[in-house]
């Protein structure tokens, strides 16, 4: 019983909105201390940001073992991905950060500790989520984007090496002054030195620049988009199963129901004549 009391008690802290802005202020303060750490600072703030990183590593160690001990069944808890995420990166960062042969990964995984934001923040995670399912339709765009990078870039290698083989002497250069090209990077600095020597040479700029920064660029976006809506869709189902709320799907079944039992209903009420 005293067990229970007690997991009860921290699963109240764990659910409490103070104590998860408490925690997103902490991680938040956190990052600006590793930002401000990158400064030369005289010596006693030194000691100080050294005393304030444990405090918070301890802390982050204190919120995790809260949330463990908030857990029904313990096992149940590193069944989701951002708890062994936030474990991870707590442990990781209670490496001594001075004065050791850990001491850049002490530093580095400090700096991560940012990201258990997302940890937190529902619209994040649904952010993150979304970019990760993403991602194999990506790789389709992605692929059929660098054959049109390849193709464009054997051309401009082929036509316009003799003009600057600073920017197009081999293909791999060639690459890298078309990602200029798409980026807008002073594309038409390049453009008007190749016009010089071939004036239609603008066909070639300007259909790339349509491919790439126009087509597939905003298919990049609407495949990310499409994933996000549907994430969307999920957690508000989500949500209001939690609630015990309707959700669309059960309002439309039960409409199509009573479209069902509508024509019955209407012949048992019809007088006979």
């Amino acid at each position: 019983m005293h067990a229970e009391a007690l997991q009860s008690r921290f699963e109240t802290i764990r659910s409490n909105k103070l104590f998860e802005t408490f925690v997103i202020t902490v991680i938040v303060f956190s990052a600006l201390l590793v930002g401000a750490k990158t400064y030369d600072i005289p010596q006693p703030f030194s000691t100080i940001a050294l005393l304030l990183d444990w405090f918070i590593s301890f802390f982050f160690l204190t919120e995790i073992t809260i949330r463990f001990m908030a857990e029904p069944r313990k096992r149940d808890f590193f069944k989701s991905f951002w708890n062994w995420f936030d474990t991870v990166i707590v442990v990781v960062s209670m490496i001594p950060a001075d004065n050791t042969d850990l001491a850049v990964i002490g530093r580095l995984v400090r700096v991560f500790r940012v990201l258990r934001m997302i940890s937190f923040i529902p619209e994040l995670r649904i952010l993150l989520v979304s970019l990760v399912k993403a991602l194999p339709q990506l790789g389709y765009v992605m692929l059929l984007m660098f054959i049109i990078f390849y193709i464009y870039a054997a051309i401009g290698s082929t036509l316009f090496e003799s003009i600057n083989p600073t920017l197009w002497g081999d293909i791999s250069i060639s690459l890298l002054t078309l990602f200029r090209v798409m980026t807008f990077e002073d594309w038409t600095d390049v453009m008007y030195e190749t016009m010089a020597v071939y004036p239609l040479s603008w066909v070639f700029y300007l259909s790339f620049i349509f491919f790439t920064a126009f087509a597939f660029l905003n298919m990049v976006i609407g495949i990310v988009v499409n994933v996000m809506e549907q994430e969307n869709a999920k957690a508000r189902a989500a949500e209001a199963e939690q609630n015990h709320e309707p959700t669309l799907a059960d309002i439309m079944q039960e409409i199509q129901q009573l479209k069902a039992r509508l024509p019955a209903d209407k012949a048992v009420s019809e007088p006979k004549r």
